[in-house]
């Protein structure tokens, strides 16, 4: 399984117990007050749903997280680290031993200090960067950083800079057109990188309706001139979808974790073609 980056959460949300098993928050937008353990759970699992780390604090300790930028962000590497390692032990205790791989990279989302967590690990293979082989017959390079966007996020390059890395990758090949190319930007222009277009305060203009590519330059001039089997891709959530460059199949599985499902694309290869893919979901 390759887990294409974007793994960590967008922020903290705080539950506030204003007294004692008694929690208040404001999610979304929406004032809510918890007095269960029930509640509270079903709370939680909805905010972890949406993309954040539910964090319960004191009305104090709000004052103190508003006022410090340098607290906010301690604590949020602390819930990041906190899930990931939940996660490994997880994939341990069911995968160990079992054969199984798991090939992880980042994407523009995700701090670099996450890098180091997976590292050790017996059934994970941090692939960020670096060369990786599937099978006896493909190999594969793998990107996490992204184009500029308007967030300016953890991983991101110019297209020139993106460019560079991407080629001194490819160079170390052994065989370019059985390739895979693990890039989490897809590739401009190419129906998996369609977003709503936004206006200068990064809300989407036309209630979401206008769409407009976001994808990257240069991962596409790449796939252009060197034609590698396949190209996974992300980054898009709302462009799910495949397409043709040339002989190259790119796709992109989109996202829908705000519904509590997990997206991908169930690919199958002989050794020098893709013989057939499928999205999947659950």
């Amino acid at each position: 399984m390759i887990l294409g980056g974007d793994i960590t959460g967008k922020g903290i949300q705080v539950l506030v117990e204003a007294q004692p098993h008694v929690y208040r928050s404001n999610f979304l937008g929406q004032e809510i007050v918890v007095d269960s353990r029930e509640a509270l759970g079903k709370l939680e699992a909805k905010i972890r749903s949406a993309g954040f780390y539910a964090y319960h604090t004191t009305p104090d300790e709000v004052k103190e997280l508003a006022a410090s930028e340098e607290l906010r962000e301690k604590i949020f590497s602390r819930l990041i680290a906190e899930s990931i390692a939940r996660w490994l032990e997880m994939a341990e205790q069911k995968l160990k031993g079992s054969g199984r791989r798991i090939i992880v990279t980042a994407g523009n989302d995700d701090p670099e200090s996450i890098n180091e967590l997976f590292i050790g690990s017996s059934v994970i293979t941090w692939a960020e960067r670096d060369i990786v082989s599937i099978d006896d017959h493909h190999e594969m390079i793998n990107e996490g950083f992204s184009n500029p966007t308007p967030w300016q996020t953890h991983r991101e390059l110019t297209e020139d800079e993106l460019l560079k890395v991407l080629v001194e990758q490819i160079e170390k090949l052994k065989d370019v057109p059985n390739a895979i190319f693990n890039l989490h930007a897809p590739p401009y222009n190419s129906t998996l990188d369609g977003a709503p277009e936004l206006d200068a305060k990064l809300t989407p203009k036309d209630g979401g309706r206008t769409y407009v590519p976001v994808g990257s330059t240069a991962v596409r001039q790449v796939i252009e001139k060197y034609q590698p089997l396949l190209g996974l891709h992300g980054h898009v959530h709302e462009a799910k979808g495949s397409t043709k460059i040339g002989r190259t199949l790119c796709v992109n599985p989109g996202s829908t974790y705000t519904e509590g499902s997990l997206s991908g694309v169930l690919v199958n290869l002989s050794s020098r073609a893709v013989r057939s893919f499928q999205p999947v979901q659950g």
